[in-house]
């Protein structure tokens, strides 16, 4: 088993200086120089246009550009690396795991990747120059892959497929938008329609009303239903979907035939995060390991999180935080059953 770890960062202040504290903090960490090096044993499969990043950036939430240019001069890089490894314009994902449930109360999800591509970061972000202060763990530094805002709205994406990708955001920068400037599932629906896309995820949504919907969304076409499950497979998209679908078919029917039994927040994390349940996975080297389990319950304005499996979740009280109470808690950690290196923690990754 090996043992990781997660650094929580809290910042309240504009986006460029929440980018710049973030650059300052990560200059000389294993994060960035991973991220550098990673280039220099594959050549991405995508270009960087700095001028139509920002006019794309700038269209949907012009104030995370201003963190990006926080960001470069934070750590000191071209603009076009900081896009390149932090950015989310047209980068292309890797295959991955993930499942997600709710009930009108909460948002339970496991997310599945591969080590290498884990910030090791958990963020709390309360802007003052527009967009919705935020809970979750980051993805690529900017983005966010789960999280809920403070009024309420909860996201969580799962990826579905890489095939035939367009010019566009990815997932992660995707659901910092829906986070940063959507406050109900129907305002999250028409941004998720309104953005270029990448690539093909599902974007599940929820909101103090207790709806939740799935957003099947891709570069060609993005529907929308409610629904409580969802794995990595589109339900009405289906001619986006992979061939293989086995291991989320499994996974989804499996949180189906139990669903009536996790009406219990706490039963349902166990559900997700101890290893004997089925869904929690440990086919790391496959990018469908299990990193975190994370649960959120909107109305009451708390996240439970945890690194790992068989684990009991960390608790923040959003509420107070947003209420100006800082967080003593400094880093989480956890066990994963596997010998390969995070991106924070590890310099040889395999």
């Amino acid at each position: 088993m090996k043992q990781i770890h997660s650094d929580i960062f809290q910042f309240r202040g504009s986006h460029y200086d929440f980018g710049k504290a973030l650059g300052e903090e990560l200059r000389e960490s294993l994060t960035v120089k991973n991220r550098r090096q990673g280039w220099k044993l594959k050549r991405p499969r995508f270009e960087i246009d700095v001028k139509e990043a920002e006019e794309q950036f700038k269209r949907f939430h012009p104030v995370l550009w201003d963190e990006m240019e926080g960001l470069r001069d934070g750590l000191d890089l071209p603009m076009k690396e900081v896009l390149r490894d932090f950015g989310g314009y047209r980068v292309e994902p890797d295959p991955s795991g993930c499942s997600v449930f709710s009930t009108e109360h909460f948002m339970v999800r496991n997310y599945d990747f591969h080590p290498f591509t884990y910030d090791g970061m958990f963020s709390l972000y309360q802007p003052t120059d527009g967009g919705y202060a935020v809970i979750g763990p980051t993805s690529r530094i900017t983005g966010r892959m789960d999280g809920m805002n403070e009024k309420g709205l909860v996201m969580a994406y799962n990826f579905t497929h890489r095939k035939k990708t367009a010019d566009g955001f990815v997932c992660y920068v995707i659901g910092r938008m829906i986070l940063e400037t959507c406050a109900t599932v129907d305002e999250a629906v028409e941004l998720v329609k309104a953005v270029p896309h990448r690539g093909a995820f599902s974007y599940n949504v929820m909101d103090t009303s207790g709806i939740t919907y799935t957003i099947e969304a891709g570069p060609r076409k993005v529907e929308v239903r409610e629904s409580n499950v969802c794995t990595n497979h589109f339900e009405i998209l289906v001619e986006e979907n992979r061939r293989y679908l086995k291991d989320s078919l499994k996974r989804q029917n499996l949180i189906k035939e139990e669903a009536h039994h996790l009406e219990d927040p706490y039963q349902a994390f166990r559900f997700f995060n101890d290893r004997d349940q089925g869904i929690f996975a440990e086919q790391y080297k496959s990018w469908a390991g299990t990193i975190h389990t994370s649960l959120y319950l909107p109305q009451e304005q708390l996240v439970w999180f945890v690194l790992g499996g068989d684990e009991k979740p960390v608790v923040f009280d959003f509420k107070r935080w947003l209420n100006g109470e800082d967080l003593d808690l400094k880093r989480m950690y956890g066990e994963v059953d596997t010998e390969l290196g995070f991106a924070n923690m590890d310099s040889k990754l395999r």
